[in-house]
């Protein structure tokens, strides 16, 4: 079975490279093409454009920034998308609307193609390492096709039922991993305004019952002031909003998400879109030095 892989972002090329040294035969495209030079080394094909990628593929991954960015590379709307995906397995892996999900799906399937959402929990690193968690969602016969095509990227796969039911199930787990990271952001910054040796505090942290692969990989960046990103804050709004609009939708509460909401507003605000979702400390020592009429001193969150 020959894969397509169109995307190869932060999380998109690690993922690619995985599946390519597993030896699947494997075609790529990226819109920027010095991106696509590691999976030419590592044995993938590299595609001159997306229609060469369809034409040559069984299933293709999608893992694009964003719904507009997927509609354009599926030329949507047009005579082309038909060409395009009729006879193959359409599998978005990015993060979208519900919403938009199934209206994808509803015009794959009317153009003849097969439809699997599989969006993945996890960052750049548990990418690089094959330790993502994948949610699948769409016709079983489509999904059987798909669920071991991911196994040298991820350490568990999940059946979520039809779609939406995957995109619902990541964003249920993106809201925990949210307010998460904002509260270890915030208990960071807690101590180190409280006097205490910020370090201590982690490693007390880290080895309670409060500790958890998230807080320990995310631990070492904080206490460094090391924002690279894994999971970058822009990226993480995005998601608060796409939970966000869920939840009106049908009438839930998320008071802890909305609080989210605006810090990570107010740290891609301040400059700090492209950093690690940790930056979100950036948006606390903000209002702390609002409230005191001080800097944060000597970078001591």
């Amino acid at each position: 079975m020959h894969v397509g892989f169109l995307g190869l972002g932060v999380m998109g090329r690690p993922m690619a490279l995985r599946l390519a040294r597993s030896g699947t035969p494997l075609i790529v495209w990226n819109r920027t093409a010095a991106r696509a030079d590691a999976l030419r080394a590592a044995g993938a094909e590299v595609a001159a454009d997306p229609g060469e990628v369809f034409a040559r593929s069984d299933v293709v991954f999608l893992m694009l920034a964003d719904e507009t960015a997927t509609d354009a590379v599926l030329a949507r709307g047009t005579a082309r998308f038909a060409d395009l995906v009729a006879g193959r397995v359409v599998v978005p892996m990015g993060t979208t609307s519900p919403a938009y999900s199934q209206g994808l799906e509803t015009d794959v399937r009317a153009a003849g193609g097969r439809y699997v959402e599989a969006p993945v929990s996890g960052s750049r690193i548990p990418a690089e390492k094959g330790r993502l968690v994948a949610m699948l969602a769409g016709e079983e016969r489509a999904v059987a096709t798909v669920r071991p095509l991911l196994a040298p990227l991820c350490g568990e796969t999940f059946v979520c039922g039809p779609a939406p039911a995957a995109l619902l199930m990541k964003l249920s787990v993106n809201l925990f991993l949210i307010t998460l990271v904002t509260g270890l952001a915030e208990a960071f910054h807690f101590a180190g305004r409280q006097g205490l040796d910020r370090r201590l505090f982690l490693d007390v942290l880290g080895a309670g019952p409060m500790a958890s692969a998230v807080s320990l990989m995310k631990a070492p960046k904080l206490l460094t002031g090391d924002f690279s990103v894994q999971a970058a804050a822009r990226d993480v709004l995005k998601n608060n909003r796409l939970i966000a609009e869920a939840a009106r939708a049908t009438g839930i509460a998320s008071p802890l998400l909305d609080v989210c909401h605006a810090l990570f507003e107010e740290t891609v605000a301040l400059g700090h879109g492209g950093e690690d979702m940790v930056a979100v400390l950036r948006a606390l020592e903000a209002r702390t030095g609002d409230r005191r009429g001080l800097s944060d001193p000597g970078g001591q969150g």
